[in-house]
């Protein structure tokens, strides 16, 4: 197999793990030579999985930037409420003019006319505004958080502004908010202005609000609120512990920002995803309506998920559009619908290859010598992102529109970068129902592309019982990504079917060269598409079964395959394979670089089954690790419980030896060599 063109990293997260300083050991004889960057995460902020996910922003709209035709009209101001303490009187009113930058063109106007203290509110006073966040604002006492907010004085004298995390306390009459944490901010200027604070909570609270309340009278202008957790992964604004669950996936690559956010989805190329409209400062990034019916806000944008895999080791595989939008655009879902594709003209194409081309320049460029670098450079990130994977469109019919709009990206952008690895598309569904799914190939064995992203969600059953990639030819020049993937329960069985089908694409590593579970988040009461891998909610995630099964798969990548080591009692001698309609497996993998050698075993049936292991060509040492999960088939991880985790243990090691595989589970045996 060519592998020049699949770049490695594991030599990388082996040194993390202290295991790269060894000399990297000559595989012994019966191995099959495969990619190590089989497992990956794909993110797209579906789900609300950005903001109010993997983004710590804890206020909700900080911007006033949501539009009203977004998810049943919803408007500027969105998440806040006018509040009054004390009986103050003023108004409200969303403007444009003269706002803090174009791209985020909408500010709110506070109109305080009289301000009060009430006898009932003991001290509370002023005119304001409230946010709580996303489901509430989640705060911990003694931890800091940054607050800040572009503030301009219109009219009247100068302008005190109480910023206050509060705790609102139910009941009647009114009673005062419990008071977490606050500060006060003097207004003079009459032009926009950063003002920023750090709150310092005296005590936890689930349910936190943020209130800024006006203490004279006049008007002042407010946009760009933001309170943020000082404490985030590395530093990088964001979430730790999400983006703990995914370090802990040890991904290869992360695939972003997209799906179906990539070129508009459901609402046409007008809302496609602009890359260059997520760089710079906060306040200048151009805001979207969601593909999935919500806002976004581009907090997350394209510097923050190249730094993200730069924090997690993975490789970037940015995604942009091919010219053509989803065929779900202006009504609709169906997978193969007949309406017609919006398509950019011919003739106003170059922009879009100067898309591709400025992305791979802002990356890898000198910051010396080209003005995109520069702006990466001028971002806090001099050195080049080595970005090496480019994908181009994401699920689009392959009709005579995206053949030909794709062929003039790919030609250009080949040419001025060849070494730069095009992933391209299947179209929407990898079967031999799907008739774009023959012309994908076609096209991509026309131009030998070097991978091709094969996207499909099924029923468990195909899962269980597929291995289409035993069949694929081992000569052509494309290799397969499977980008998008995942059964369609989330349900211990439904992970265990995954897992038989990972293995099976182990086996065919050779031809499959990265593959990404999806979608990725999933926030409670936020939504859109089950199942998905993680679910979260303000306090924690709640890992899936599908996840352990992803997880057990990361810790054991490897660029060796052998498939004739662990065989099952009772099987004749020649399946030693994941078979079709046969519902258990095996797979051993072998690591060169760290020394390490996986065994993998899966039973998706009701009886047990009898492994016997023979790595006798290998220098298996006493102990290994072994990971398992198991349990009911129908058992799975919620909100509510979380039955299924794995169970940790060292065994003892042979280099022949008989296992116990329990019914309805997997396991991860990792020997050291």
């Amino acid at each position: 197999m060519n592998m020049l063109r699949i770049p490695c990293i594991a030599l990388l997260l082996g040194a993390a793990a202290g295991l790269s300083a060894q000399k990297a050991m000559t595989p012994p004889q019966g191995g099959k030579q495969i990619s190590d960057e089989l497992i990956g995460i794909f993110f797209e902020d579906i789900n609300n999985s950005a903001d109010g996910g993997l983004n710590a922003e804890l206020v909700q709209n900080g911007s006033f930037e949501f539009s009203p035709v977004e998810r049943d009209g919803w408007g500027p101001g969105t998440a806040w409420k006018m509040i009054r303490p004390g009986h103050s009187l003023g108004t409200l009113q969303v403007r444009q003019d003269n706002p803090v930058h174009p791209n985020n063109a909408n500010y709110m106007r506070l109109h305080t006319e009289r301000v009060k203290e009430y006898y009932d509110y003991k001290g509370w006073k002023g005119f304001g505004l409230q946010n709580d966040g996303f489901d509430g604002i989640s705060v911990k006492a003694g931890e800091k958080y940054d607050f800040s907010a572009f503030l301009r004085n219109v009219s009247g004298g100068a302008k005190q502004v109480r910023v206050a995390l509060v705790e609102m306390q139910a009941g009647w009459p009114p009673k005062d908010p419990k008071l977490l944490a606050e500060t006060v901010i003097n207004v003079s200027d009459n032009t926009w202005k950063k003002y920023e604070a750090v709150l310092t909570p005296d005590s936890t609270c689930q349910k936190a609000s943020l209130q800024m309340l006006v203490l004279n009278t006049g008007d002042m202008d407010v946009d760009v609120v933001s309170l943020m957790p000082e404490d985030t992964y590395k530093g990088h604004g964001i979430r730790k512990d999400l983006a703990q669950a995914l370090a802990d996936l040890k991904p290869k690559f992360m695939r972003f920002p997209g799906g179906c956010v990539v070129h508009g989805g459901g609402d046409g190329f007008w809302n496609t995803y602009r890359w260059k409209t997520t760089l710079g400062p906060k306040e200048t990034r151009r805001q979207l309506k969601n593909t999935w019916g919500y806002h976004q806000s581009c907090a997350i944008g394209y510097f923050e998920y190249f730094q993200f895999c730069e924090d997690l080791n993975m490789e970037p595989v940015p995604i942009l559009p091919a010219g053509v939008s989803c065929q779900g655009a202006n009504g609709g879902w169906n997978m193969w619908p007949t309406q017609a594709q919006d398509v950019v003209p011919m003739s106003e194409m170059d922009e879009w290859v100067a898309e591709a081309i400025d992305l791979i320049e802002w990356a890898n460029g000198d910051p010396a010598t080209n003005k995109w670098a520069k702006m990466r450079a001028d971002a806090g990130h001099p050195k080049p992102f080595n970005l090496k994977y480019l994908g181009i469109g994401n699920e689009e019919k392959i009709s005579p529109e995206f053949i030909e709009r794709f062929k003039y990206i790919y030609e250009r952008v080949t040419k001025a970068h060849p070494e730069i690895v095009i992933v391209g598309t299947a179209g929407p569904g990898s079967h031999a129902d799907n008739p774009d799914y023959e012309a994908g190939w076609k096209l991509a064995n026309e131009l030998a592309m070097p991978i091709l992203d094969e996207h499909y969600y099924e029923p468990r059953d195909y899962f269980l019982n597929k291995r289409q990639y035993d069949n694929y030819p081992r000569d052509s020049k494309t290799k397969v990504y499977l980008g998008e993937y995942a059964a369609k329960d989330k349900k211990l069985i439904d992970a265990l079917a995954e897992g038989l089908y990972l293995l099976h694409v182990e086996r065919n590593g050779d031809v499959v060269a990265m593959t990404s579970y999806a979608p990725l988040f999933a926030r409670k009461n936020g939504t859109q598409w089950n199942p998905d891998l993680i679910y979260y909610d303000n306090e924690r995630p709640f890992l899936t079964c599908s996840y352990y099964v992803q997880q057990m798969f990361g810790l054991s990548s490897g660029n060796y395959y052998y498939g004739d080591c662990v065989k099952f009692e009772g099987d004749a001698a020649d399946i030693i394979q994941p078979q079709e309609n046969v519902h258990y497996g095996q797979s051993v993998i072998l690591n060169t670089k760290t020394r390490q050698l996986f065994v993998k075993i899966c039973n998706a049936t009701a009886e047990a089954k009898t492994a016997h292991l023979n790595l006798s060509r290998f220098k298996v040492g006493k102990f290994a690790e072994k990971m398992t999960i198991s349990g009911q088939p129908e058992d799975e991880n919620n909100f509510d419980k979380q039955p299924i985790a794995p169970v940790k243990e060292t065994i003892k090691m042979k280099k022949r030896m008989d296992m116990e595989v329990a019914p309805y589970s997997f396991s991860l045996i990792t020997i050291k060599l």
